[in-house]
């Protein structure tokens, strides 16, 4: 693991420094290119006027076209050493994902071998009176649908599709008019939260620090079958999201906005079984 974070820290180095070459590079030169045109053809013209300015502008003529090929050289190597470095880093980059990975068990959240998580009671069936309520007093035109939803996603955490249905028989909103605005709203959800919503961050500082790693520990110790995010006991609904705002901190999750950081995949679990 060390050798690895050294060679990507050294590797990225190089990176940083081969482009900052190069950039300079190219601003000084940006910066003398007009100077030099200027020169050149100033000679040109005296040349014109008189042929012993000849050998003064053959030399000027000469030092630029040296002073450029020297750049173009010089910049080669430079890109080459780029380039070079770039592979580097992505190979010991690699290998330090694949080090996290390739962790023995462990480490992981079965290493304290806790027992099963509690299992939620299956949720009694819906009060629709809460709908009934909610349509007298938000209203029954096309324009209440999002108001609905929303006040209906608080109340129940989801939208169960009973309460969909008695909205679509008690207002002038269609079904195709529910499902596509509650497809189209990220905020709105079609299936049962769990008790506890884990959210692990994917951004760039938690996703090179090893988030999927710690995904994928959670969906195991949940036991959450792919395609679904919620574990069968209803108890952790698991969602990736781009950022929680804590890079510092990476890599990061929250569970019911409760922060949980430099997490590894069995402490990530440890965070887990406080709220449970």
């Amino acid at each position: 693991m060390t050798g690895a974070r050294t060679g990507s820290a050294i590797a990225g180095a190089l990176v940083a420094l081969g482009a900052a070459i190069l950039l300079v590079d190219y601003v000084v030169a940006a910066r003398r290119a007009p100077e030099d045109d200027r020169i050149v053809k100033s000679l040109q013209q005296r040349t014109r006027a008189d042929a012993a300015f000849a050998p003064t502008l053959a030399a000027e003529q000469k030092r630029v076209t040296a002073r450029r090929l020297e750049r173009k050289t010089r910049d080669n190597a430079v890109a080459w050493v780029l380039i070079a470095a770039a592979a580097a880093f992505l190979v010991f980059a690699n290998g330090w994902v694949g080090q996290d990975r390739a962790r023995p068990a462990a480490e992981g959240c079965q290493a304290k071998a806790p027992g099963p998580l509690p299992m939620r009671p299956n949720p009694p069936g819906l009060d629709l009176g809460f709908v009934d309520e909610l349509v007298s007093r938000i209203g029954r035109g096309k324009e209440a649908a999002i108001p609905l939803l929303q006040a209906i996603q608080n109340h129940y955490r989801y939208l169960p599709d009973e309460a969909l249905r008695r909205v679509c028989e008690l207002t002038e909103v269609t079904p195709a008019e529910i499902a596509g605005t509650s497809s189209f709203y990220g905020q709105f959800r079609r299936s049962p939260v769990g008790e506890h919503i884990v959210r692990v961050c994917h951004g760039t500082a938690c996703h090179v620090s090893g988030a999927r790693q710690i995904s994928e520990e959670l969906r195991r110790y949940l036991a959450i079958p792919d395609g679904q995010d919620t574990d069968a006991a209803r108890l952790f609904t698991l969602d990736e999201v781009a950022c929680l705002g804590c890079c510092s901190l990476a890599p990061v999750l929250m569970v019911d906005g409760h922060t949980a950081g430099k997490l590894t995949p069995r402490t990530a679990c440890d965070a887990l079984r406080v709220r449970a």
